[in-house]
């Protein structure tokens, strides 16, 4: 009696896990890459896919075009009004290739600051509301200027997003005012990690999901005298350093999902320092598929992960 009596109260002091019930997230990202009459009809199809599994969320991991097309209004207003088109409410966090490898020739020669500001005031517009067509009120960094920092918790699990891009994290400065704004954005970051890992812990989550769009694991990390660290000149130490310090702290399942890389995968990538970090990255470019995720924050590992392939891209054939 005494035993069910403990039980009864220890469900009682925590309802908020005992409400909780698994959920379905789908991650996407890095697409639709090459000239529209190509990419968007298979791009489309990804969509519908997606809609007809009534996912709870979706979180598009960024770049929603490739590095050598355009930095347009009239591309980027294309993707932002694709991401309306998904019927559950999505979380997009921002790539390299929408604005910090904007300057490049190809891609139109823009100024990467006044790109990131354009997405800031267009998928933005709305600070600590989500994006698609059932939007979801979120909590923002928009008062210290990152709307696009979100968080949410969802059935017992808290999910955030850092803007964390490739190309370095944008520590590939072309002047001083882009250095400033890759060392204030790190700086956001941090803070915003650490703020949320706070909230999930005040909130007794039982899961932690992260995403961003950077693969901090392809360059930079790893060096022979050290597997699990990056070297200096790394644009992810910081960040990573503060990640594997509060996750250990969390002392729960953490889920870092990203894409930049293209490549479909999981793995830990701190097993000593971090075992509980799982990263997930996403497909990507050629590869127009999605990764879905069941997330049962009251599951010893919470996160179950499948591909959700295309339809207009059937494993076999020439992608």
């Amino acid at each position: 009696m005494l035993k069910a009596a403990l039980l009864a109260a220890a469900v009682f002091a925590l309802p908020h896990m005992a409400a909780a019930q698994p959920f379905d997230l789908v991650i996407l990202g890095d697409m639709p890459y090459g000239p529209p009459e190509a990419s968007y009809p298979p791009f489309e199809a990804l969509i519908e896919r997606i809609n007809e599994t009534t996912p709870d969320l979706v979180i598009h991991v960024g770049d929603t075009k490739s590095g050598g097309s355009p930095c347009t209004n009239a591309v980027l207003a294309e993707q932002l009004d694709y991401m309306q088109r998904i019927t559950a409410p999505v979380l997009y966090t921002p790539g390299d290739n929408e604005w910090t490898d904007c300057h490049s020739a190809r891609a139109g020669g823009f100024d990467p600051r006044e790109r990131l500001a354009h997405i800031r005031s267009t998928y933005f517009a709305t600070p600590g509301q989500s994006l698609g067509s059932r939007p979801l009120p979120v909590d923002s960094q928009a008062e210290a200027g990152y709307p696009e920092n979100a968080r949410l918790m969802l059935q017992g699990a808290m999910v955030v997003t850092a803007h964390i891009v490739g190309s370095n994290n944008g520590f590939e400065p072309h002047d001083a005012e882009t250095a400033l704004e890759a060392l204030a954005r790190d700086a956001a970051n941090r803070a915003w990690l650490t703020s949320a890992f706070a909230a999930a812990q005040e909130a007794g989550a039982g899961a932690f999901i992260l995403a961003i769009h950077g693969d901090m694991f392809e360059f930079g990390f790893g060096p022979p005298w050290n597997a699990e660290a990056f070297l200096r000149h790394s644009g992810f130490a910081r960040f990573a350093e503060l990640l594997i310090e509060e996750a250990n702290r969390f002392a729960r399942p953490v889920l870092l999902t990203y894409g930049d890389s293209h490549r479909f995968r999981m793995f830990r990538p701190f097993p000593k320092r971090a075992p509980g970090i799982m990263a997930l990255e996403t497909f990507g470019a050629a590869h127009m598929h999605a990764v879905a995720v069941t997330v049962d924050a009251s599951a010893p590992y919470p996160f179950s992960v499948r591909p959700l392939l295309n339809p207009a891209q059937p494993l076999g054939s020439p992608e």
